[in-house]
């Protein structure tokens, strides 16, 4: 699990004016803290750590430690608020956690052994991977920054579901807690389409089309 810190302080000049404000001397990120058995906290977070932080993707399926105005707590990230069209962070939430409370949280799946994989290397299959993040759960201490998938041994035609997937100790899949026809697919391997397969393809649909 990585290990991030960010500082902030408590923010008392509230509303949507106060966060233009804030926004606009472009030093501090206007956020709210919430969760466990205290009241929801705004707060403002030093601008250029917080940013240099969501750089990196695991910063976003991982437990953070967030010092308020000296007084450290452990978040999850929740939701980031995106100016439309500039790169900036308009607002942010986390949620505090509790090391004896599971927590639900998305995580990146990465997909490795692509360059050794027997049905796209020996047998001319193409990836396609259907699920970039996955949805677990677990407690703080056992989250991981990613899931991982090999497919150096699977072969073209293969499809891989939740279910073909290896988790740590301590880590659910949500989706499958709701039965096994919620066993989403998350990756195929499967014969690249011709040009000739793909044009006869759209004369079919249009032959059937001019048929009715």
């Amino acid at each position: 699990m990585s290990d991030f810190t960010l500082n902030a302080s408590v923010r008392n000049d509230l509303g949507k004016g106060a966060s233009r404000r804030l926004r606009r001397a472009n030093l501090e990120v206007p956020a709210i803290v919430y969760g466990g058995d205290k009241a929801p906290q705004p707060i403002s977070l030093e601008k250029a750590p917080f940013y240099k932080a969501i750089e990196d993707e695991t910063f976003f399926s991982s437990v953070l430690n967030l010092v308020i105005d000296g007084k450290k707590e452990q978040v999850v990230v929740r939701d980031l608020q995106r100016h439309p069209y500039k790169p900036l962070v308009t607002h942010a939430d986390f949620m505090r956690v509790d090391a004896t409370h599971a927590i639900t949280i998305n995580v990146p799946l990465h997909v490795v052994g692509e360059e050794k994989s027997k049905g796209i290397k020996d047998q001319g299959g193409e990836l396609h991977i259907l699920s970039n993040e996955i949805q677990i759960s677990c407690l703080p201490k056992d989250l991981p920054d990613f899931l991982e998938v090999d497919i150096t041994n699977v072969e073209l035609g293969t499809t891989l579901h939740l279910s073909d997937l290896e988790l740590p100790a301590g880590v659910t899949l949500v989706e499958l807690s709701h039965g096994a026809d919620h066993d989403n697919a998350v990756l195929s391997i499967t014969k690249p389409k011709t040009r000739g397969e793909a044009a006869e393809g759209e004369e079919g649909e249009e032959g059937e089309g001019s048929a009715e």
